[in-house]
């Protein structure tokens, strides 16, 4: 059975607090995981998380501060102690390459699994699959940084009434689904377009246009929200964004599931942060992440 969800490793800010950890999070998306933004303790949330390394099939690194890939140097290594019997592929911003070699060669150790890099440059494709597309969206930041989305291929789906109507039944059914045409019904006459799902992750970013881009018709949108709306001014100058922003993001693009996450220490409490995205006018489905989090990716409507 297929597993499209969220698993939150960590959901602090720069500085990590008692109750979280710097950045990590896994999406599993049917057979396959991406870890998005590795965080300092990421290897060990993954332990408590129940994630394995042989879970991990892309690394993807928004951008190269170090709430966001310090990361990445343990969970490489632990890539190649378990000895992943797959490829894995590594996505960063090609501008930071130097310092994803130094976190990859951090320290000496054996290599014994294939790990590629395809670092992003611009915005764009990354890879299809299957089962997705994977986008990049250059973000507004200090340093260079991407957003990432999945698109699902749009499929179809078989109407009953129809199929009915035109006397297709049993077998048949899964006949004219391979082969688009059983006789003179095709296949568009017996059923609809089922929309592909899509996830995007929008880390430490000011708005801009790759924001929207990325979020546009989610059904599942991760999105930092570092500040309260009153701190707006300190989110612009830090290139963050606030609670209130993000949700406003999502209201406009059709967001399903909202997570909020990459809280400033500053703010103890949780509250406030969905407060304020609900009087930002976002009605979905809405979450304040906290670390070990799991969440669905919303069901096909």
């Amino acid at each position: 059975m297929s597993v499209r969800e969220l698993v939150v490793l960590g959901t602090a800010s720069q500085v990590p607090t008692r109750h979280r950890n710097h950045n990590g999070y896994l999406l599993r998306w049917d057979g396959e995981g991406i870890l998005f933004d590795p965080g300092e303790g990421t290897q060990r949330q993954m332990l408590r998380a129940g994630v394995a390394a042989h879970d991990l099939n892309r690394l993807c690194v928004t951008h190269f501060h170090g709430d966001h890939s310090l990361g990445l140097a343990g969970v490489i290594q632990r890539i190649n102690l378990d000895q992943v019997p797959h490829e894995v592929t590594a996505h960063y911003p090609r501008s930071g390459q130097r310092f994803f070699d130094r976190l990859r060669y951090a320290t000496a150790y054996r290599e014994t699994v294939r790990l590629s890099e395809a670092p992003v440059a611009a915005d764009g494709i990354l890879a299809v699959t299957p089962s997705y597309t994977l986008e990049a969206r250059k973000l507004s930041h200090p340093v260079e940084s991407y957003g990432y989305r999945l698109i699902e291929p749009d499929g179809r789906r078989m109407l009953p009434d129809r199929l009915a109507a035109h006397g297709i039944k049993g077998p048949d059914v899964g006949l004219l689904q391979r082969e688009g045409r059983l006789g003179d019904v095709t296949l568009e006459d017996v059923s609809e377009v089922r929309r592909g799902q899509r996830f995007a992750f929008v880390m430490d970013t000011r708005l801009c246009e790759g924001v929207h881009a990325l979020a546009e018709g989610c059904d599942l949108l991760v999105i930092e929200s570092t500040f309260l709306d009153e701190d707006a001014e300190l989110a612009l100058d830090h290139g963050h964004l606030t609670a209130g922003q993000a949700a406003s993001v999502a209201r406009d693009a059709g967001v399903r599931h909202l997570v909020l996450t990459h809280f400033s220490q500053r703010y103890s409490a949780p509250d406030e942060f969905e407060r304020q995205a609900r009087a930002a006018g976002f009605e979905g489905e809405l979450t304040v992440a906290h670390d070990l989090q799991r969440v669905p990716v919303p069901k096909r409507r």
